[in-house]
């Protein structure tokens, strides 16, 4: 049996250890509320911190740690339970500032506000132009790059095995997260493109000379590389439906340049001219086999609503504007003033 003085000193022990806990618990909440109110402890104004998919809250806790982000992980964890947001952490990659607490990166983890990225594909860029400026950018260098896929090996892989690609990519600026793939940002640049086409052939002018939205591509395509001037687009345009509907060849230098490759210098030769590949419309009748080029909204549309007129040639002015003619004797007066007296200088 436990006598009288065993059990006031049991009672004794007990509230002890009572009040033991009572101070324990009281630090440990003081120590947990300071540490929510701690901010970051970093030199940089920014830290980029990657949230990969199926990472555990622990293992998360831990990489917080490690970055210098956070100075307790059980305390972190302890946050994330109290506030019941164990499952609504999503993956990415998140850019935390120096004024931020435990409880501002919990809220930016759950919100999905992930780092996003910039790349703008450009107008009259080639296909392997737009591949070597996806593979240069700071998301995707270092990993497979697509140049030295084939082209049919792309197109394989975005599911259009068939396909040529060039001038199926819509020039635009695309953001993205570091989760994206290459392959991911063409996907979304060929749909566009689909897109965009789609519509504007279903608003095309009547009596084209041309029968298909991919013929409108490629002739869009030349009209992009003809002219950086909006308001010269449709004119231009209205050169080549004239041109197709009397079965004149187009003649025009960008589809010579693109048959040229990479034996382009930079000059056009008279052989260059003569010479009879695929796209070289002082040769061939009619449009090259696929577009030249990356094509913008704009043009497409120009090339589906050419102005109307009489002008059958233009030339180049040197100032990035062109002068039209309606005959070849007109046509010939300008290009000795533009083109030969600027070649005699």
């Amino acid at each position: 049996m436990i006598g009288p003085m065993s059990k006031r000193v049991l009672v004794g022990l007990m509230l002890v250890v009572l009040v033991a806990g009572f101070l324990l618990a009281g630090a440990l909440w003081r120590d947990y509320q300071c540490f929510l109110s701690q901010t970051i402890q970093t030199d940089q104004e920014r830290v980029l911190f990657d949230v990969p998919r199926g990472t555990s809250l622990r293992t998360l806790a831990r990489r917080l740690r490690e970055q210098g982000l956070i100075e307790r992980p059980i305390y972190f964890i302890a946050m994330v339970y109290l506030r019941g947001d164990q499952g609504r952490i999503k993956a990415g990659e998140y850019a935390f500032t120096r004024d931020m607490t435990p409880p501002r990166l919990l809220e930016w983890l759950t919100s999905g506000r992930v780092v996003e990225y910039n790349l703008t594909l450009v107008e009259g860029w080639t296909f392997r132009q737009a591949l070597a400026a996806i593979d240069s950018h700071e998301v995707f260098a270092g990993g497979p790059r697509l140049a030295d896929l084939s082209d049919a090996e792309i197109m394989a892989r975005l599911g259009r095995p068939e396909a040529h690609p060039e001038g199926l990519f819509f020039p635009d600026t695309y953001r993205f997260t570091r989760q994206t793939s290459a392959l991911d940002l063409l996907r979304r640049a060929l749909a566009r493109m689909e897109t965009i086409l789609a519509e504007e052939w279903e608003q095309r002018a009547p009596n084209l000379p041309i029968t298909t939205p991919y013929e409108a591509l490629i002739l869009a395509s030349i009209i992009e590389k003809e002219t950086a001037m909006a308001d010269e687009r449709p004119r231009i345009a209205g050169v080549f439906t004239r041109r197709l509907q009397r079965g004149m060849r187009l003649q025009t230098d960008p589809t010579v340049i693109y048959g040229l490759g990479e034996r382009y210098d930079g000059n056009i030769r008279r052989a260059d001219l003569r010479e009879a590949t695929p796209y070289n419309t002082y040769v061939i009748p009619g449009l090259p086999p696929t577009p030249i080029a990356l094509v913008g909204r704009e043009a497409i549309h120009a090339a589906l609503h050419p102005e109307e007129g009489e002008e059958l040639y233009f030339v180049a002015r040197g100032d990035g504007r062109h002068v039209f003619s309606r005959t070849l004797e007109e046509h010939n007066q300008a290009v000795r003033r533009y083109i030969l007296s600027r070649n005699d200088e």
